[in-house]
């Protein structure tokens, strides 16, 4: 069977250490597409699609967002299996008729997030795991319908309708784009808070959030899944 053929919808405003931390966690051949300079794809011809995280906000009166969330809209209607980090988990609630909002503070470095070990998404890794966050909107509503797979005191951390899954951390980040992160929060966030994440930004930390990059193959076998049962069925026809 052929790699799993994705849209990586790139909603970061600084492009390429995004685009490089998803290229390198996704076994697909990815088609990427730069959203906020309005690049989105013509149709729906993929296997699946994944949105990236953003400084951005889902509810912000930009052209670009809106347009992205038509296109998404759509091909969640077309089947297309979709996964979310960040951003992309908000704007998939907000799609399918979900709540996002403003924290009003910011959760910030590797944490702990508890799931309930029965969404596919999470198959092998611990229930209780470490992840990176870096967020300050928050899905307050999951979609009607849809499962909430993980969580902790901030909310919801990950939901599943159907082909879509979404996950509010960041599994695809190294050690390096963590400290970059963080270091551009220091206008916005006391000294303290930012030496604090620091300090939390070393090998044991990360060794342990390795373990949540499983979901990104857990997310290419369920493409790949459909994939299968698409051509058994396109085999067996007459």
């Amino acid at each position: 069977m052929d790699c799993p053929r994705l849209a990586l919808l790139n909603a970061a405003h600084e492009a390429a250490d995004t685009r490089r931390n998803f290229e390198r966690e996704l076994d697909a051949d990815l088609e990427v597409f730069h959203s906020p300079s309005g690049e989105l794809p013509s149709g729906f011809q993929y296997d699946g699609f994944v949105i990236t995280g953003s400084s951005a906000s889902v509810y912000w009166d930009r052209e670009w967002i809106g347009e992205l969330k038509v296109w998404v809209g759509d091909a969640i209607r077309a089947g297309l299996p979709a996964l979310g980090v960040c951003f992309g988990h908000q704007l998939l609630a907000d799609v399918m008729g979900g709540s996002v909002k403003s924290m009003g503070e910011y959760e910030l470095g590797y944490r702990t997030v508890e799931h309930d070990d029965n969404s596919r998404l999470f198959e092998g890794i611990d229930e209780t795991m470490t992840v990176f966050m870096s967020h300050s909107d928050h899905v307050t509503e999951a979609p009607p319908g849809a499962t909430v797979a993980a969580k902790n005191e901030y909310g919801i951390q990950s939901f599943q309708k159907g082909r879509v899954f979404a996950v509010q951390f960041h599994p695809e980040y190294d050690m390096e784009t963590a400290e970059m992160i963080t270091r551009g929060k220091s206008d916005e966030l006391p000294s303290e808070r930012i030496d604090s994440v620091f300090d939390g930004i070393h090998e044991g930390n990360y060794d342990e959030a390795r373990q949540a990059k499983t979901l990104f193959d857990n997310f290419t076998g369920f493409v790949e899944a459909i994939q299968h049962d698409r051509l058994e069925r396109a085999e067996s026809q007459p």
